[in-house]
Order: structure tokens, then sequence, then C-alpha cells
């Protein structure tokens, strides 16, 4: 009798170990319907465990909603991820570049689902979506918060989007209120190519985040735009001018000499921020590329140190 009660019990465990693991894969592969930003509808996992994030919003959105992803594409201009993310990226994998990811990479990732952000590549999205379901998490030009809202409804975190965009935007207040008069100084965002000095659109990611915080650019620079200028010629420096001046590149080479060399130039020494001491060098991957709430944050963060030595 003992060991047929035994018998019993070692099949009523196993019985309910296999239960167990039946509802623990059927939650973590339990499906829902969305409508990505593209309008495509998609069915992504309800608890998604391994996310790609192929765009540098969905990246940082993934990374501030308590998410890291099982890997992404380096940042555009960039030969890994963007540098203001720092050890938040650490021992992440690179699967491409950005607009290009390397489809055996994304294979090797195994994701569950797959963030491609504005993706305009048809033939790419459906390579894609053979791998893994993915989403269109933002459409091309769209407010970075719109952007994360939607990102943090696809992997079922909306109520931490709410969380982070008020801590943002209690940040903005707070700063703008810390800076007193500088608070209506003007700004002029430049990225340093080799070719010459560009200055970002008015819906640029930076220029949101300097609106936001309710400080003026330069009229030159409020063009309708989320990408930058042309190149600009020495001749035409005085279009980037303003009370504070901040400088960035995507630390290539080419770009950083040829900062070096306008530094030494009579027209840029002439510029009004340059001798007040208010040019300040910046991380281009963050002031000059798309960015989600962590790079948001990072922004102010610069702000706060130029103008106030914070």
């Amino acid at each position: 009798m003992t060991i047929r009660l035994s018998s019993i019990r070692a099949m009523l465990f196993a019985l309910l170990a296999i239960s167990m693991a039946f509802f623990t894969v059927s939650a973590f592969s339990a499906e829902r319907a969305i409508v990505d930003a593209a309008g495509r509808a998609v069915r992504v996992p309800v608890q998604p465990q391994r996310v790609l994030a192929l765009s540098e919003i969905d990246l940082d959105s993934l990374l501030a909603l308590k998410i890291k992803p099982v890997g992404a594409t380096n940042g555009r201009g960039q030969g890994g991820m963007p540098h203001y993310l720092g050890n938040a990226v650490s021992g992440l994998a690179s699967v491409g570049n950005f607009g290009s990811p390397v489809l055996d990479l994304v294979i090797a990732a195994q994701p569950d689902l797959i963030l491609v952000g504005s993706l305009p590549d048809p033939e790419l999205l459906a390579q894609l979506s053979k791998i893994a379901p993915t989403v269109v998490s933002y459409k091309q030009g769209e407010d970075w918060q719109l952007a994360l809202r939607r990102i943090a409804e696809v992997v079922g975190r909306p109520a931490q989007a709410d969380a982070l965009l008020s801590a943002y935007r209690r940040r903005a207040e707070t700063l703008r209120g810390k800076l007193g008069a500088q608070a209506n100084a003007t700004v002029s965002v430049v990225r340093w190519n080799p070719q010459g000095p560009s200055y970002m659109l008015k819906d640029a990611f930076a220029s949101l985040v300097l609106a936001d915080l309710k400080m003026r650019r330069p009229a030159a620079q409020m063009q309708a735009g989320v990408a930058h200028s042309p190149p600009l010629s020495l001749e035409a420096l005085s279009r980037i001018d303003a009370d504070w001046l901040f400088v960035g590149t995507l630390n290539t080479s080419q770009a950083n000499d040829a900062l070096s060399a306008a530094r030494q130039s009579p027209a840029f020494r002439q510029l009004g921020a340059v001798q007040k001491g208010h040019m300040v060098a910046v991380d281009g991957s963050l002031w000059t590329s798309p960015g989600g709430p962590l790079a948001a944050l990072a922004i102010l963060n610069d702000v706060e140190k130029a103008m106030l030595g914070g």
C-alpha cells in the first residue's frame, strides 16, 4: 500500500508540474491583436520576453520601461549603440546598422517581438515579419511622446509610460524655474558634419525638448522638419548663432577635424555665443538624432549643466 500511495503521489506531482508548465507556456505564448503605426493588424505576445529594437526610439523607450531588448541596431551614423545610453546597453548584441539590420543576426537573437521604428521598406518589413511579430512603432516625424505611448501599449506597460511622461514634464517645469532669466535665451542646436554645420529643424527631437522647456530657437532655425538643414558654408555661420550654441558630432574623425578647423576661423570666433563662452560641445547621438524619454532627460541635464553649472 505504501508503494502504491507513493506512486500515486509521484504521478500527482508529475501531473501538477506538467499543468504548471502548460499554463506558464500558455501565459507567455498568449497573443493579442494590435494595430501598429502603419495601420497594420499584428498579433503580438501578451507578455513579450525577447524584444528586438531596430530604432533609437524603440531602444530608448524599452530601456526606460525597464525592458532590456535581446538586441538592437547601432545608432545612425555610429558603429555601436547610441553613446548617451552608456552602461544601460552594456552587453547588448548589435544586429546591424540603423535601417539595414542583418537578417541572420535578427534570427540568431530569437525575438518574439520586433519593433522597427518607422521602417518604410515594405520588403524588409515582410522579411522581418516571417521571423517574429513585427510592429511599426511610430510614424515618420511623430512626436517621441506619442511613440513612447504606442511602444508601451505594444509591450503591455502603458501605466509606466504615463509615469515616465509625468516625471519628464515635472523635470522640465522645475528646470525652467531654475533657469530664471536664462529661460528666455535663444538656443541653437547644430550637428557638425565633415561638409560643415547643419542646424536642427523645428520638429527635430532636441528641438521638441527645448520647446517643452519653452526656450526659443533662432528665427532661421524655425523651419518645419524633423531632420537638419543642408550643410552651411563658413560664410553663412551667422545662421547658427544664438545666445547659446550646442554643437555635436557623431564622433567621426572627419566631423571632429572639420569642427576643430572651424574653431580657428575668424567667422567662427565672431559668433556671439562663442565670444560669450556659450558654445557647448555635446553628444551628437543625443542632441542631433531621434530619441526617447532617456534622451529627453539627458538633454535637460545638459542644459542645466551648461547654463547653471549643475
